[in-house]
């Protein structure tokens, strides 16, 4: 087990030992180069690591290290918007039309229909740009290695999804979009007057000092220490060749799942949002709305709020985040209601498809009551 000296390790883990297996297995058996869970209480943190940050140097992965944390953007993205909402800048019931005029028209979408709300809780019907089927070809099929550094600008992806048809009406339904948190990002550099790497630095990023977050928006390097990340390239063949795709342009993913962040970071964002420290209570109260996933929607057995789930583990307790993926990463940030206790996990490989199985398993053995 690799517990990093330079993270205190003094937060006691009831279920320690069964982390410890899970983690060990997660390398052993699922093939994940490394893997790595932290868990903190607000004061002290655990952290523990097994595997390798990089296959061809063996490094040991640490809290600190930069990774991308996919659709955990959604969760930052909503902040934000849910702060503009505090500060009168935008409603949440102002239309998408309002903001982002003819952008959101066609094929049964029209923006004078669909509501901020409608855009944070997946509910406005718009089509899934990531589900288009050329975006399937560019960047969910070998034909990666030749896209991953294209630069597609929000507008561009925008325009993709509703060239697709609708996939129902407003408020009739609920279906996962990123579409809606490109539009919802892109109505946040409107009303805030700064691009959203600048809102995310400004409003979440410096108060809390995570000194390892950011919106990257084109660039395809780090900029901090950071591991490597692996893709089989969607080919689901355990013998599948593992490429490195450590750099690539997120832009792709602009507002939805481009954030780079670390392990003490995601941690520190998570408790201090549960807590109440970015967020005054109406707001909480509209983000933590929480409504069923319908089977076979997305996740079964979640609920989704405005830009975060829940989920209850099998040992009863219910726990509030969000997953994430972007190529060659998969990542779970997830703590209780009062953030008293927040978990972060993340795997440098993108197969798994994803390993929802083995983060509740991690979580569950992490969150269990001490007897």
């Amino acid at each position: 087990m690799n517990t990093p000296a330079s993270t205190p390790a003094n937060l006691i883990v009831p279920g320690q030992a069964d982390v410890q297996h899970l983690l060990q297995d997660a390398v052993t058996e699922q093939g994940y180069p490394g893997v790595i869970l932290g868990v903190g209480d607000g004061t002290q943190q655990w952290f523990a690591a097994e595997g390798v940050a990089d296959t061809a140097t063996g490094s040991t992965r640490t809290a600190d290290e930069q990774f991308r944390v996919g659709s955990i953007t959604k969760t930052f993205t909503a902040t934000l918007v849910l702060q503009l909402a505090a500060e009168h800048k935008l409603s949440l019931d102002d239309t998408v039309e309002q903001w982002l005029p003819g952008l959101v028209q066609g094929n049964g979408h029209d923006g004078s229909k669909i509501t901020i709300r409608q855009l944070l809780n997946h509910t406005s019907g718009i089509f899934a740009y990531t589900l288009d089927s050329g975006m399937l070809e560019r960047y969910w099929s070998p034909k990666l290695l030749e896209h991953r550094f294209d630069n597609p600008t929000p507008e561009d992806l925008v325009k993709i999804a509703v060239s697709n048809p609708a996939d129902f009406e407003p408020g009739q339904s609920w279906g996962y979009s990123n579409t809606n948190f490109v539009l919802a990002a892109m109505i946040v550099e409107k009303a805030d007057g700064v691009s959203f790497a600048e809102a995310i630095d400004r409003r979440i990023a410096r108060p809390l000092n995570l000194s390892g977050t950011y919106a990257p928006g084109t660039e395809t390097g780090f900029r901090g220490p950071h591991g490597s990340a692996y893709s089989r390239l969607m080919i689901p063949d355990a013998d599948a060749p593992v490429h490195d795709v450590t750099e690539q342009s997120p832009a792709w993913a602009f507002g939805v799942g481009e954030l780079v962040s670390t392990a003490a970071d995601l941690n520190l964002f998570l408790a201090a949002l549960l807590k109440g420290c970015l967020l005054p209570a109406a707001q909480m109260e509209e983000m933590f709305t929480m409504t069923p996933v319908p089977d076979g929607k997305w996740l079964d057995g979640y609920s989704y709020g405005l830009g975060i789930s829940s989920v209850t583990l099998p040992s009863g307790i219910t726990v509030y985040g969000h997953g994430g993926m972007i190529t060659g990463t998969w990542s779970y940030l997830y703590g209780t209601r009062d953030g008293d206790l927040v978990t972060v996990q993340n795997v440098n490989g993108d197969w798994g498809m994803p390993p929802v199985g083995l983060f509740i398993d991690i979580l569950d053995a992490a969150f269990r009551p001490a007897a």
